[in-house]
C-alpha cells in the first residue's frame, strides 16, 4: 500500500516501486522534483546549487524548469580508511568539514587517519572546484533562496556539509531538494534546512542507485557540459 507521511511525502514499499516504476534516469528524476518544487518557479532571488557529480543532471533540469540559475557546490564525502562507501563525514566549498563522532569513536579511527582522508578529499574537491567554475566567481547567496539538489539521500553527510557550508553566505532560505531518500533521513533534514522536499521516501530504501533504472556515474565533462549550457 502506498502511504503519505506526516508531510504528504509519499512512501512506497520495493514492490510497490516496481508497481509505479522507478526513476529512469538522472534527468527523469530531475523533471519530478522540480514539478514537487513549483512554487519556487520564476522567482528572481532563486538560485539551484547542485552536488556533482549525481545532482548536476539532476539540478539542471530543476533550474529549467523554475527559470533559476544553476551552479554546482562541490562536497566530498570522508570514507573511513577500510570502508569508503560508509561516510564518517564529508568536506564542502569553503573549508567547511562535518564528522560523525560517534562512528569515529565506535571504529576507532585515528586523528591521523582522518587527516590523511581529509587531505585526499580536499585535493580532489579543489581539482573539482577548478574544473566545473573555472575562472568563475562563486555565486553571491546572500538574501536568496538557495535549493540545494543531489540525486537521493542515503547518510546524508554530504549534504548536511553543504548546508553548513552555504548557512555561512547568509541565504533567505535553503532548501534540499532529491528525488530520493530514506524516510529517516529525509525527516532529519527538517531541522536544519527551512524546506525539504524528497519525491519518494521508500522504507525499504537500501541505496539510491536502486531506485533508477539507469544509474550510471556522471563525468567531470559531462558536469562542465552541464554547467555551461544551463549559463547559457
Amino acid at each position: 500500500m502506498i502511504g503519505h507521511r506526516h508531510d504528504g511525502s509519499l512512501i512506497y514499499s520495493m514492490r510497490e516501486a516496481h508497481m509505479i516504476g522507478r526513476f529512469r534516469n538522472r534527468r527523469e528524476a530531475g523533471k519530478r522534483l522540480a514539478h514537487e518544487l513549483r512554487d519556487y518557479a520564476n522567482r528572481p532571488d532563486l538560485i539551484v546549487l547542485a552536488l556533482p557529480r549525481g545532482g548536476v543532471p539532476v539540478g539542471f533540469e530543476v533550474a529549467a524548469a523554475l527559470g533559476a540559475p544553476l551552479d554546482a557546490f562541490v562536497v566530498r564525502k570522508l570514507g573511513l580508511p577500510w570502508h569508503e562507501e560508509l561516510a564518517m563525514g564529508a568536506l564542502a566549498s569553503g573549508g567547511i568539514r562535518v564528522l560523525d563522532d560517534e562512528l569515529i569513536h565506535a571504529a576507532r579511527v585515528s586523528q591521523h587517519e582522518i587527516q590523511r582522508v581529509t587531505a585526499a578529499e580536499q585535493a580532489e574537491l579543489e581539482r573539482r572546484e577548478r574544473r566545473y567554475r573555472g575562472d568563475r566567481a562563486f555565486p553571491d547567496l546572500q538574501g536568496r533562496i538557495v535549493i540545494l539538489v543531489d540525486d537521493g539521500l542515503a547518510t546524508g553527510f554530504t549534504m548536511r556539509a553543504a548546508i553548513t557550508a552555504v548557512r555561512e553566505k547568509h541565504p533567505a532560505r535553503v532548501v534540499v531538494a532529491v528525488p530520493v531518500a530514506a524516510p529517516e533521513t529525509c525527516d532529519a533534514f527538517r531541522d536544519v534546512a527551512d524546506d525539504v522536499v524528497c519525491v519518494v521516501t521508500p522504507e525499504q530504501f537500501q541505496a539510491v542507485g536502486l531506485w533508477y533504472d539507469d544509474f550510471s556515474e556522471t563525468t567531470d565533462d559531462e558536469v562542465h557540459a552541464l554547467l555551461a549550457r544551463a549559463r547559457a
